[in-house]
């Protein structure tokens, strides 16, 4: 993945702080955006940004029509977390910053491992 631009961690974090989801499978942390199919451009954004997170849809149930983006496992430890963590705070949104806080407290023994992973990836 490349290096975002600050405009484009903007781009990520507000979304996530104004329609995203934290939370997880029970085994491993999950970060969800669920919104209209009008969106479709910003999500194959996020896409191309992140070529490893999964575009579902669109969905067409209960008169709703939707997308949902979906970072979860490798991807969201090594590419999304940094990002979140470094821009998301009680200042900017307490209940968002709260909500990410409780899944990263849930799988923090799946990031450990994974970061644990990817660092000894890393250094060979």
């Amino acid at each position: 993945m490349r290096e975002l631009s600050d405009f484009e961690r903007g781009v990520v974090v507000g979304l996530l702080v104004g329609e995203g989801s934290f939370g997880g499978d029970g085994k491993q942390p999950q970060v969800t955006l669920r919104m209209h199919v009008r969106h479709e451009a910003l999500f194959r954004w996020l896409v191309e940004r992140f070529p490893e997170s999964r575009l579902y849809g669109p969905y067409h149930h209960g008169g709703r029509s939707y997308f949902q983006w979906m970072a979860r496992g490798s991807m969201l430890v090594r590419d999304l977390l940094p990002v979140i963590e470094a821009e998301l705070t009680d200042t900017l949104d307490g209940h968002a910053a709260e909500r990410f806080r409780g899944m990263c407290t849930r799988y923090a023994g799946f990031i450990a491992r994974e970061q644990r992973r990817l660092r000894e990836l890393e250094h060979g």
